[in-house]
Parts: structure tokens; sequence; C-alpha cells
């Protein structure tokens, strides 16, 4: 190390370790003793006051969320950190993009010295060293990706080869105490899974099911489990249909390991997505079956059966602005018959929709357009003083008089004119040579719709250009009546409520509660 300090006085270092599994596969030496022995040295040689040590253990290059790094920016933000310095490049991170940001931008802006040791990295002084620090950052992106593509070739050979590499089995289902990547019946909880289907062989739709499920009060496979919700909503900890329809349709219950429904998108993120059906990894006989296959097939079939049932959608003008005000889920419509057997429209809680029994919320049953009358009313008030007829006039007749010179198309017009009259004339012509016997049956029949056809395309772009001619007085009067027909619609116009309204919420009580988007 050549590093030199002329003034290490000015400084309030951050000494920085990472060290993730993939890391320790380098040797002994990246350990995080190892790394903070390092650190120490050079601080106590250059004799450098640290304001604190972040360690992150456990934690890949390529992730930037690592909590003791948050921390980190976090002090440098605050003013109480102006140098970082760590063994090498990659303990900063493995993704040449984001470790390019913290070096070339974020560093720079918040006035920070960063130092790598082994890589002479010293941003500090003038060095041919920091010249070639993106090509560093590049090649520990790709170490990371090359790790992540060997790491991920590992997994899908074990999956093919029906071994268990989950976190945690479906439920009924626990890890083999002793056998890695197996699984066995959980017998705690097999019983319910088996009823479960039990239930639906019966007959009961996943709703009933869960509703069952949830009056005796009986575990979720998460709450089972013991798992923590990040973000609880108003029914966590419930059973829902969603839940006990894709327990009905997990052919893990029949002995068959299912893997890779999911893959990450990238090493370089943590998002899933679903995988297609056919890109599932299924490999039947590696544990004992919960439920048998032919009782497996039949429960499909009826929960297949009952899909779609539902094809009818309902359009009213506060679709997608209207929510439950106690627990913040969109509102559900009901079709209802009255008793004179009109239909009306019902908004109604879809949380206590799909959880009656639970209490979870109460119904908010109501008119839809009981509420859609009342935002209107409401609407109309609000933009009163906005929507007045001598204020609208002068920018209507602006409307109509840049609508008429748009419309002014006198050349293309006579063109079209001159072209429909040709095309007539050679219609006539082609009649009077069938009738003389130049021409036969076949060939009239197909120039005379050929000709036919291209008149009528003409005739409809000339009905579309035409127009009369508008006085001053004739555009005064349609400017009028433009600003009248949007006086008397404008509260009920769509695209105006959704620019004007970011949220309607109703009330276990029945009160509306409107936020606009202004103030």
């Amino acid at each position: 190390m050549y590093l030199e300090i002329s003034n290490p006085m000015d400084y309030h270092a951050a000494l920085y370790i990472r060290l993730s599994k993939e890391d320790e596969s380098e040797g002994p030496s990246q350990s995080v003793n190892n790394q903070q022995s390092l650190l120490n040295e050079f601080v106590r040689q250059h004799r450098l006051s640290v304001y604190d040590t972040y360690i992150d253990d456990g934690w890949s290059g390529t992730n930037f969320d690592r909590p003791n790094f948050q921390r980190m920016i976090t002090d440098i933000e605050d003013r109480k950190v102006n140098m970082v310095i760590t063994k090498d490049l990659s303990r900063l991170g493995r993704d040449y993009i984001l470790t390019g940001h913290y070096m070339e931008r974020f560093f720079p802006e918040h006035k920070v010295r960063y130092i790598s040791l082994l890589d002479g990295i010293d941003t500090g002084v003038d060095s041919t060293a920091n010249d070639i620090t993106p090509f560093r950052a590049i090649m520990n992106d790709m170490y990371a990706k090359d790790i992540s593509k060997k790491i991920s070739s590992v997994k899908h050979d074990k999956q093919r080869k029906g071994l268990f590499i989950g976190g945690k089995p479906v439920y009924g289902y626990k890890k083999h105490p002793t056998e890695k990547n197996k699984i066995v019946v959980d017998e705690e909880a097999a019983p319910m899974v088996r009823r479960i289907f039990s239930m639906a062989l019966d007959g009961m739709s996943c709703r009933q099911i869960a509703a069952r499920l949830n009056t005796e009060g009986i575990p979720t496979p998460a709450t089972y489990a013991g798992l923590t919700v990040a973000n609880p909503g108003p029914y966590t900890g419930l059973w829902s249909s969603e839940r006990i329809s894709d327990m009905l349709q997990n052919e893990t219950y029949t002995g068959s390991m299912v893997q890779g429904r999911t893959r990450k998108i990238s090493y370089k993120s943590k998002k899933c997505m679903k995988q297609d059906r056919r890109d599932w990894v299924v490999v039947e006989g590696t544990h004992e079956p919960l439920i048998d296959r032919e009782t497996f097939n039949k429960v499909r079939e009826l929960v297949n059966s009952r899909r779609c049932t539902r094809s009818r959608t309902y359009d009213f003008l506060l679709k997608g602005l209207i929510f439950c005000h106690e627990c913040g889920y969109p509102l559900a419509v009901l079709n209802r018959k009255n008793a004179a057997g009109e239909d009306r429209l019902y908004f109604v809680c879809r949380t206590y929709q799909r959880f009656t029994k639970a209490g979870v919320c109460t119904s908010h049953t109501i008119k839809e357009e009981t509420v859609t009358q009342a935002v209107v009313e409401k609407v109309k008030d609000v933009c009163g003083a906005y929507l007045q007829a001598d204020q609208l006039l002068t920018q209507a007749q602006r409307a109509v008089a840049k609508a008429i010179a748009e419309a002014d198309n006198e050349k293309e017009i006579n063109s079209l004119k001159a072209k429909i009259d040709s095309l007539s004339v050679h219609l006539d012509k082609v009649y009077m040579d069938k009738l003389s016997g130049v021409l036969d049956e076949a060939d009239f029949q197909r120039i005379y719709t050929k000709i036919k056809s291209d008149r009528t395309a003409l005739e409809q772009r000339l009905s579309q250009l035409d127009r009369p001619d508008f006085s001053p007085a004739e555009q005064s009067e349609l400017a009028k009546k433009l600003v009248e027909r949007f006086l008397e619609t404008a509260s009920t116009n769509r695209e105006l409520l959704v620019s004007l309204i970011e949220r309607i919420e109703l009330t276990a009580d029945k009160q509306i509660i409107i936020k606009f988007i202004f103030k």
C-alpha cells in the first residue's frame, strides 16, 4: 500500500466491510476479521479518525439495500463521514452501474474521499489506478453474474432430480429432520389438508371452505409456519378463496415435487416473475402423497368448472375512484333487481364480501346512483365558480373558428368531385360496351364492381370534408351551444372527474368523503 494522506485530521473515516456466501468461496482472506484487521492497520499507520465501522455480513455485492451500507450513506448525507475505506472495490459492490454511481457521482457530490486498499484507488489524488476503476467495477459485476449463473444451474439440476430447494414446504409437509432436500408429511397439518380436499369433493366452493375455516379459527398456512407479514392488511391471518384454490390445484399433495413456478428477473433484482405452467419442473413420486391422484383430478375439475361464471362487468361513472373508508380497498359493484324487477347497481365492500363471517369489515351497501348523484352535486358546487358561461364563450368561439378553419379543404373537395364525375362517365362507357357486345358478362362485372367501389370510397371522403359555410352569427351560435352542452355535462364527464378527484371513500355509516387532487 503506497497511499499517503497528508492531512489526516481533516477526515472522519467510515470503515466498510462486506461478506457474502459467494465471497467465502474465494478463501479465508475475505473474512470479516481479516478485512477489519487490514482496515484498522491502515487507519493506525495514517493516524486517521474513525467515525464508525459498518459491517454487512452475508449480503451480496449486487444488493445495495444492505442495512449498514445504507446507514453509512445516511451518515455521509448528515456530514458525519467524509472518507470511506474498503479492502477492495468489490466490497463496495459488484454491480458496476451502481458502484459507478457512488464512485463518480455520490461520493464527489458529498465531498467524500474513497480509498480501496488492495486496488490502490484513492479519489483524493490523481492516479492511473483511478482511471481503470470502471473496468474493475465491470469485472466485479461479471464475477457476480457468473456466480449467479452457476448457482442457478446447480439449483435447476436439483429441481430436475426432484430435490426440494425451497425455504418452506407447502402446508401439510415439513423438511426431513435428517435428509437434506427432502420433505415429509407434517402430521399436525396433514389432516387439515385432507379435510379441505374432502370439503371440495362434497361440492363446497373455495369461498365457502375459506369461510368455514375462518369461523372455526383454523390458523392459515402462514400463521401456522410462524411467518411474519411485512405490511399486514385487514384480512391478514384469514383464509381466502385464492389460498384454497391454490392448494386444491397443487400437485405436491399427490407426491410430485413441483418447483420453478417463479423465477428471479435477474441476479441484480429480488423481484420474481410467475412462470407458465409448461415451464414448471414437476418430478413424480418424490415423497409420500396426502391426496390420491383420482381425488385430486376430480377436485381440480370441480374448481375449474366454477371459473369464469361471472363474465359480466358493469360500467359506472365512479369506476376506479371509490374505496372503502375502513379497510381502504376498492368497493365492488353488484347488480340486484328492485321490487319492480328493474336492475340496480349497489356498492359493497369487497373485504366484507370475501370475509363476511370473519367480521373484518362491514357491508357498506348503498345504491350506486345515490353515491354518484351526491358526488356529481358536490363537483357542481366546487366547480361552479369556474364554469361560467361568459368566461367559457371566448374559448368556445376560438375552438369553433379553429375547427371550421381546419375543415376548409376546398381544393381537395373540388378534386374529389372531379374524380367522382370521371368515374361516373367511365361507368356509363363500360355499360355501353356491354350492351354493344365489346365486353362479356364476366369482364363487365369485374370492371363495374371495381369502379363502383372506388367511387363509393371517394364519395365517403367527400361527405366528411364537404360542409356548409358558416356566417359569423352562425359561428357565434355554435359556440354558445357548445358552452351550454359543456355546462350541462361537465359534472358527469368521467374524464373531468378523473382529473379532479383523487379518490372517493364510503364510510360504514354511508358518509361520502371526496378527496380532490387540488386543495
